[in-house]
């Protein structure tokens, strides 16, 4: 297959996507992304100045009504025509992901695949119904309760799945007649900003509707998130930026969706089936190296199967080929950076030093991480206290399942968590008494389905839900028009 990287320079290399088409920034300054196995560069992104940011969000402002005005015939077709073009490119597009996240093929894959999802799942929303009429206490009078669209949404989205996390942010916004400004991790501007970009200017759509500025958080998503012409912001990213992000949008009265980070629990009850509980247990952790919201940061074991899940999960984890995953045979790719790296390992050897053991794992060559098992964790230890974001798997033992359900909500986050149980009765009983947005009983928490609304509580985000139906509450407003039929008498 021939290596799609090598021709990026003709196309996007040190710009941004404006008026529909690739423009210069106005600023100088531009920032390689490179291939995570190998450290080679893949393309230049434009860093993004303020200026940029006003440009954007002017173009944007005057295309939005226009775009709102279009038939929903038009949007849907348009987002149609932006699937099968991705549909068609899936092979070099899954190439890019590769390369440029550092995971496997069948990850690349799944992330292709899942944004087409996106995309028709999105299509289908511009033929809902986009009002309804409520009964009123006044004679005569109409009460039409409408859905209008935001206005101009800012995304700001992530580097560990970012052609779908952006999708799944454009698409919906689209659909409902919005316009958006698109901001993604300076890590994969290709894979989350200019590969989308291509997708839409090629399917039509029309200038301003989708702008891409890549750039780093601190500026160009500091000037997104304070422009007063954006009107809603939508962030996927850690707590610590999200908290921030909502301090500054709320302070401006914006609608905010923030999709956070999660200390999700993976929990295996006495009747388990040890066997099956480490296989999906040992993906939960270690799929994309744990780099995921949704991957399981803790997993709280019944002490009377709690040796021999360890053993089978350390066994997993040994097993599992570190490489790089353009090699046939690779399990597991590179961790997209040393930050995230260190980071990982640090709290590992925190934990390690407070008493924990290192069963499997623990070590490192360049941004290869081997899948890491630490037996012996107790409450007080990092590894249970923070989302770890690495290919980690914290073992913490429990005497009952009163026990297991306290250690699995006591978090700040509240995101997936799930439980695993030969009773699935059991299983129903313990979830519905889990405080989080997800869980699941007997699957990995690592399950995200287009049309399933999809977010958490607390740390793991505020705002509403993504997927499906939900994304009208995301990306429209309701307004109220009462319509008199006839002249009502007032005392003046």
């Amino acid at each position: 297959m021939t290596d799609p990287t090598a021709t990026a320079a003709t196309r996007w290399d040190g710009k941004l996507f404006r008026s529909g088409s690739w423009l210069p920034g106005l600023g100088t300054e531009t920032l390689a992304s490179q291939e995570k196995s190998t450290s080679r560069t893949l393309a230049s992104q434009a860093l993004a100045t303020e200026a940029d940011v006003d440009a954007a969000v002017t173009a944007a402002t005057t295309a939005q009504p226009g775009w709102a005005a279009a038939g929903y015939d038009v949007r849907a077709g348009l987002l149609r025509r932006v699937a099968r073009l991705l549909e068609d490119r899936a092979d070099d597009y899954v190439d890019w992901l590769i390369r440029e996240t550092g995971g496997i093929r069948g990850k690349a894959e799944y992330e292709v695949g899942a944004a087409c999802n996106e995309l028709y799942e999105a299509a289908a929303l511009t033929s809902h119904a986009t009002a309804e009429v409520l009964p009123s206490h006044n004679t005569g009078k109409l009460n039409l309760v409408q859905r209008v669209p935001v206005g101009v949404v800012a995304a700001i989205t992530p580097w560990n799945f970012p052609l779908v996390l952006a999708m799944r942010v454009v698409a919906p916004a689209i659909a409902l007649g919005n316009t958006v400004i698109l901001k993604p991790a300076e890590l994969t501007p290709v894979t989350g900003g200019f590969l989308l970009a291509e997708l839409f200017a090629d399917a039509g759509a029309p200038p301003d509707v989708l702008q891409v500025l890549t750039g780093l958080g601190p500026q160009a998503g500091e000037a997104l998130v304070r422009h007063p012409g954006t009107t809603m912001i939508h962030f996927t990213g850690s707590s610590r930026v999200g908290q921030h992000i909502g301090s500054v949008a709320g302070g401006m009265l914006k609608k905010v969706s923030l999709e956070l980070g999660g200390n999700n629990a993976f929990v295996v009850l006495d009747d388990a089936n040890v066997e099956a509980a480490s296989m999906v247990g040992a993906w939960s952790s270690f799929h994309y190296s744990g780099q995921a919201c949704i991957s399981a940061s803790r997993h709280i074991v019944a002490a009377s199967v709690a040796d021999a899940y360890i053993a089978a999960l350390a066994a997993r984890a040994k097993g599992i080929v570190v490489g790089n995953p353009l090699d046939d045979g690779v399990n597991l790719g590179p961790m997209i950076s040393e930050t995230q790296r260190d980071r990982g390992l640090d709290l590992v050897k925190r934990s390690v030093d407070q008493g924990a053991e290192l069963v499997e794992g623990g070590t490192f060559d360049r941004l290869f991480v081997r899948p890491t098992v630490l037996s012996g964790v107790t409450p007080e230890m990092p590894v249970y206290l923070e989302e770890v974001f690495a290919p980690v798997a914290p073992v913490i033992v429990v005497d009952s399942d009163e026990e297991a359900l306290r250690l699995t909500n006591d978090s700040s986050y509240g995101l997936v968590h799930s439980v695993f149980t030969g009773d699935q009765a059991r299983g129903l009983a313990f979830a519905e008494q889990v405080r989080a947005g997800m869980v699941h009983v007997n699957d990995t928490t690592c399950l995200d389905e287009a049309h399933v609304p999809f977010g958490g509580f607390g740390l793991s985000g505020s705002g509403g839900r993504a997927g499906g139906a939900s994304n009208l509450d995301e990306f429209t407003e309701r307004r109220w028009i009462g319509l008199q039929r006839t002249p009502v008498a007032y005392p003046y």
